[in-house]
């Protein structure tokens, strides 16, 4: 889906249309906390993207204000709409592809993205028109857009729909998929981001091209187990299947405090609520344990870092966690993790290795 949060929003709200719309925290003028969580392409316009710090966005928009262009509408994120609307997407999905005999195989990847499985159309120019049947009955339907990608896997598929956004169809057939990445940035690459290509930048690494020409060997050394991803993906090979049942690999909340603080008291009784709140959605998930715990701490300045203990059995109770979670936590309160005494301005916790 196209910058689904801020469609939706305009979509409901009329005056709202052909402005910049931002879904995330509350700016509060430039002192508000959190993140942008996403940004229509007008507000895009104004530099503003997914996870930009919301008082940036804000300021960003204080610019175009002053250049004479509108200013940006900041909207808090409403989960539960977001979840009706795209239970009613996968639905227009489910019900308007394919013949009935056969079986669809879907995965949704996210609130905002799916995979479907659709070698039954048996050619690619019969997979471009069930996928514009697709884009025209969204639209229709819940007059919003949707970007498609076609390819031979999930890597391509997925490279393809982010080709022509917004509101485009790619059509990457299989003998023409070097062609398609060789003229690719090579952050078009899923999981290769920022320090990923800084790091490739430094060893001279700027095009696809430069990045195909570096042996196996190499990229594992550099990057571990990563580099045979890397190595992978920019020649277009991924075998993952379309899988129809996707099992969280982890649950966590977090939360970014009004202002930085290091008042234990205070980060306590939050993190006591996160623990609730992924106690709640682990059983909500249908699952019967966990067995690690993980907590991130970022502080003044950005810097991030996050800590884990794996327990020696699996647990399920909202004690053990919180337990485990404030032994973990404790360290960031005074020099043995934060040595320069740092305030805190996010917390986050989260279960792994789910049962």
């Amino acid at each position: 889906m196209d910058a689904f949060f801020a469609a939706i929003e305009e979509r409901d709200t009329p005056r709202f249309s052909g402005l910049p719309i931002v879904i995330g925290a509350n700016p509060q003028n430039g002192k508000g906390r959190g993140v942008v969580s996403t940004a229509n392409y007008k507000a895009r316009e104004y530099g503003i993207h997914s996870a930009l710090p919301i008082s940036k966005a804000w300021q960003f928009s204080e610019w175009a204000k002053k250049r004479g262009e509108p200013e940006a509408v900041f909207i808090e994120p409403d989960m539960e709409k977001y979840e009706i609307v795209s239970d009613r997407i996968a639905k227009v999905v489910e019900k308007d592809v394919g013949p009935s005999f056969v079986k669809l195989k879907i995965e949704r990847s996210s609130i905002d993205e799916m995979y479907m499985d659709l070698s039954f159309a048996g050619s690619y120019a019969k997979a471009q028109e069930i996928c514009a049947r697709i884009k025209d009955e969204i639209k229709k339907k819940e007059k919003l857009t949707c970007s498609i990608g076609v390819g031979p896997n999930k890597l391509i598929a997925k490279i393809a729909s982010d080709f022509k956004k917004p509101d485009g169809l790619t059509i990457v057939e299989p003998e023409k998929v070097d062609d398609f990445l060789s003229h690719l940035p090579i952050r078009k690459i899923p999981g290769i981001g920022p320090k990923t290509e800084m790091k490739l930048q430094g060893m001279g690494i700027v095009s696809m091209e430069n990045l195909k020409s570096m042996p196996l060997e190499k990229l594992k050394n550099e990057f571990g187990k990563w580099g045979l991803d890397i190595y992978n993906k920019i020649r277009g090979i991924d075998d993952s299947p379309v899988q129809e049942f996707y099992e969280a690999k982890s649950i966590g909340e977090q939360e970014t405090f009004p202002k930085d603080t290091l008042e234990a008291s205070y980060i306590i009784d939050r993190l006591d609520l996160m623990c609730q709140n992924v106690i709640k959605r682990l059983i909500e998930e249908r699952f019967e344990s966990f067995k690690t715990i993980v907590i991130t701490a970022r502080f003044t300045g950005f810097t991030t870092k996050t800590r884990a203990h794996t327990l020696k059995k699996p647990a399920d109770s909202l004690v053990v966690l919180k337990r485990e979670a404030i032994k973990l936590l404790m360290p960031f309160l005074d020099k043995r993790e934060n040595p320069e005494m740092k305030k805190i301005r996010l917390i986050g916790v989260r279960v792994e290795k789910l049962v």
